[in-house]
């Protein structure tokens, strides 16, 4: 049940009638603004904390001072609390909470459902057709894999599209790392028997396939098969190579996952390292902000609070491993029951490691505590950076907070007057903000009409601004010289807004980085800044991000419009057949691939239109 209260709210009264119940509570400012999501085992209790004198510290004294509205959920459990209090985190990003990055794009190795399966990259939503290994730490740890299991079972990695058409053996037979299933070279039975081994190897069995290997060898040694033990040798020496290769192997972990906290400077990282089926295939690093926030907040010691935070942010929703190795004592058996009833098996929970999982644990520490280090000089140095930015334009007097500067740049990218689009990035925080860049596709204009292209940009997007639906910028970067800032200037002046926001960045002699001119939209004279100033090596760096964005997407935009094309061009090819034969041969370079017969397969089209489409695609 969800308790919302419309204006006057009376704080007191509100409390005093809270019941004690499990549940969530969120702390609301006057403008409305999410201040603070907490769970509650008792929310009478909880909450009322928060309005008693003289207990808090200055910091949470301030955040309950602009509590103008409380709302509340009751919840079954704490478990279900828990869950909510973690969603709305996700969704809401409140100012007093611990808040990790997102990120969904875990990898995996996958071994699709075929004849003849394949090894592929994936990431994505997972499925009960195809096998699934993973989650790993990074692309690097799958490629790595991939590449293992080549050397060993020789299990093929080639596009069902190319398999399906091959009429002699690849470059990957000849150097020993496919055996070659596409054109015959082993029964399908030998190479289920691989991809089997190599499931059980990816799942931590690696002895358990050398012991079956090696009776196999023997059996065809026995009767006299010397070719195929021969080959078993060779396979079982791979492995061996292999094993002797994973410098950090235990057999007593299939999967587990080890997390280390470190606090230093106000900044707090959590280093997640993976092991997979035995193996451990290195971690990442993740970076909570808020964290100076919520210590003076919270009543347990802040390491606790970031591991909770991590824990129900990071594996909700999420393979969760059967052992988790960690260095702080975490009391969290809600999260643990939540975990388990998510996952389906117990988790083992593990503070004081041994043996092997000690050394793993002193490893994680050790690189949290390495990228928290780099973290904080790179911070420094990217704080320096701002610093400088604003003397040179002048904005240190107008903001007394650096982090609070934001500037926005945009850039035109085409090809001959081809798929133009405008980009459009934000510096904040003392960081490029990639969630708030955008792509305009611009219409209507000359081919090649940069002015005009400029013109509509700036337009659409500070209109909303004035129809108070965007944040205006302390400074806006315009990728030009006086002629992009004059057409700059005049789209201000049409929409009320002070030009003196607006910097040109016209390219030096040569387009060399380090010569760059600034012109000012408000009549200052030009800034030459020098290779050697920060300031100026941060107006490169967002220039140049705005450049790369608009680039890229203009690529994509002009390579789909090109692709699609070819199929169009031809007589007959609807956006039906088209779309069908996309489907069936993965894209365009698989209906390059295909055949006459292989393309007349597909439903509606015949045999006379099927050799025309071959005949137009070559």
């Amino acid at each position: 049940m969800t308790t919302e209260t419309h204006e006057p709210f009376d704080l007191r009264a509100y409390v005093a009638a809270l019941p004690g119940l499990p549940g969530v509570y969120r702390f609301y400012d006057a403008a409305g603004t999410l201040l603070y999501v907490g769970k509650a085992r008792d929310l009478k209790k909880r909450v009322s904390s928060y309005f008693q004198k003289n207990t808090h510290a200055p910091r949470t004294a301030h955040m309950v001072e602009r509590v103008a509205r409380i709302a509340t959920t009751t919840t079954r459990n704490e478990a279900e609390a828990l869950l909510l209090e973690n969603n709305l985190i996700k969704a809401e990003t409140p100012r007093y909470n611990i808040l990790f990055r997102d990120d969904k794009s875990y990898p995996y190795l996958k071994i699709t459902a075929h004849n003849y399966p394949r090894m592929a990259y994936y990431r994505g939503a997972v499925d009960r057709k195809n096998l699934y290994f993973g989650p790993f730490p990074n692309a690097w740890a799958v490629k790595q894999s991939i590449h293992i299991l080549q050397k060993v079972f020789l299990l093929r990695t080639c596009e069902d599209t190319v398999f399906a058409n091959r009429s002699r053996p690849c470059l990957l037979h000849q150097i020993k790392r496919c055996s070659a299933p596409c054109v015959g070279l082993i029964d399908s039975a030998a190479y289920a028997a691989d991809v089997a081994n190599a499931s059980r190897f990816l799942r931590g069995q690696a002895s358990e396939v050398m012991v079956e290997l090696q009776g196999q060898m023997q059996g065809f040694a026995e009767a006299l098969e010397y070719e195929r033990a021969a080959a078993i040798r060779d396979q079982l020496g791979s492995l061996s190579r292999v094993l002797q290769q994973q410098s950090i192997e235990v057999a007593g972990d299939a999967d587990a996952d080890i997390v280390a906290v470190k606090i230093e400077g106000g900044r707090a990282c959590v280093n997640l390292a993976m092991v997979r089926g035995g193996r451990h295939l290195g971690d990442r690093a993740y970076f909570p902000t808020h964290v100076e926030l919520v210590s003076s907040i919270s009543e347990r010691p802040i390491e606790e609070e970031v591991l909770e935070a991590f824990m129900i942010q990071h594996y909700v929703e999420r393979f969760v491993p059967g052992t988790i190795v960690m260095n702080q004592n975490l009391e969290a058996p809600d999260l643990i029951e939540l975990l388990e009833v998510q996952c389906g098996h117990r988790i083992q929970l593990v503070h004081q490691p041994q043996s092997q999982r000690r050394a793993w644990l002193d490893m994680a520490e050790r690189n949290a505590g390495l990228a928290l280090a780099r973290l904080l000089a790179e911070e420094g140095s990217q704080q320096a950076r701002t610093r400088a930015l604003a003397e040179a334009l002048g904005l240190e007097a107008e903001k007394g907070d650096l982090a609070e500067i934001r500037v926005e740049c945009f850039d035109i990218s085409h090809t001959a007057g081809e798929a133009t689009q405008a980009s459009y990035v934000v510096f904040h925080h003392h960081a490029m903000q990639s969630g708030e860049y955008r792509r305009y596709n611009i219409t209507g204009v000359a081919p090649g009409d940069d002015y005009a292209a400029m013109r509509q940009v700036l337009s659409r997007r500070y209109e909303k601004v004035v129809q108070a639906q965007g944040v205006l910028p302390d400074v806006v970067l315009i990728d030009g010289g006086r002629g992009q800032v004059e057409v700059a200037r005049q789209v201000f002046e049409e929409l009320g807004l002070d030009t003196d926001l607006l910097v040109g960045v016209a390219k030096g002699e040569d387009r060399k980085v380090g010569l760059e001119t600034l012109i000012f939209a408000d009549g200052r004279p030009p800034l030459v800044l020098g290779k050697e100033s920060p300031a100026l090596m941060l107006i490169a760096q967002i220039r140049d991000e705005a450049h790369r964005f608009a680039i890229t997407g203009m690529r994509a935009k002009r390579g789909k419009t090109r692709t699609t094309s070819r199929l169009e061009e031809i007589e007959g090819i609807g956006a039906k057949r088209r779309q069908r034969l996309l489907a069936r041969f993965g894209g365009i370079r698989g209906v390059i691939a295909a055949t006459v017969d292989e393309l007349a397969s597909v439903e509606g089209i015949s045999d006379q239109l099927a050799e025309e489409i071959y005949r137009q695609l070559h």
